[in-house]
């Protein structure tokens, strides 16, 4: 599975240039992740390395399927120098290792909970899953396996996440929208909800 690593990685390269830095995490009984971080002007983009190596399964399912089934890296893009947001490297691993710790399947419209703030001082301790294809393309694997889809994550406050499981991730995304939400801001605060 480590060609599908360095095809990974290739695309992310590709589409975001030389990563700056990058650092590696490893949680018992999963494979490791990797954290890359690239500087594009005001923005600093992260990218998790390592959980498309095996695709998504389904948690019920009696024998995982080693080829078959969705995979995923995950993108968070902030604004740099205001917060910081190299410590989101560790939560970021977390959140790319739960399909192998939980067996949960990150698909847009998902909300992940880290349970802690995602860096000192913010205020998001939860994320929303957003559609793939913008900013990295999907990466297609040969058959039979699913391509790799590269999800942007938008940070969320608590109550934009509560307020999110009650009224589904388009009404949160449409609400962001209409109040001219900058999601990159790594300290907004929360969008109106009233």
């Amino acid at each position: 599975m480590s060609d599908v690593l360095a095809l990974v990685e290739a695309r992310l390269r590709t589409a975001l240039g030389e990563p700056d830095a990058r650092a590696a995490v490893t949680f018992l009984g999963t494979d490791r992740i990797e954290v890359l971080r690239f500087q594009d002007g005001d923005v600093v983009r992260y990218a998790t390395l390592g959980m498309s190596a095996q695709p998504m399964a389904d948690p019920t399912a009696v024998v995982a399927d080693p080829l078959r089934g969705p995979r995923a890296e995950l993108v968070l893009s902030v604004r740099a120098g205001r917060a910081d947001t190299d410590k989101v490297l560790r939560p970021l691993a977390v959140l790319a290792a739960s399909p192998q710790v939980e067996g949960l399947i990150v698909a847009p419209g998902a909300s992940l909970d880290t349970g802690e703030p995602l860096w000192p001082g913010a205020p998001f301790t939860s994320v929303l899953v957003a559609e793939s294809g913008g900013l990295v393309e999907d990466l297609e694997l040969d058959e039979p396996m699913d391509p790799v889809r590269f999800l942007p994550l938008l940070p969320m406050t608590p109550n934009e996440a509560a307020w999110k499981r009650v009224q589904g991730a388009a009404a949160l995304e449409e609400r962001w929208l209409r109040h001219g939400t900058d999601l990159r801001d790594p300290m907004r605060s929360g969008v109106p909800l009233g």
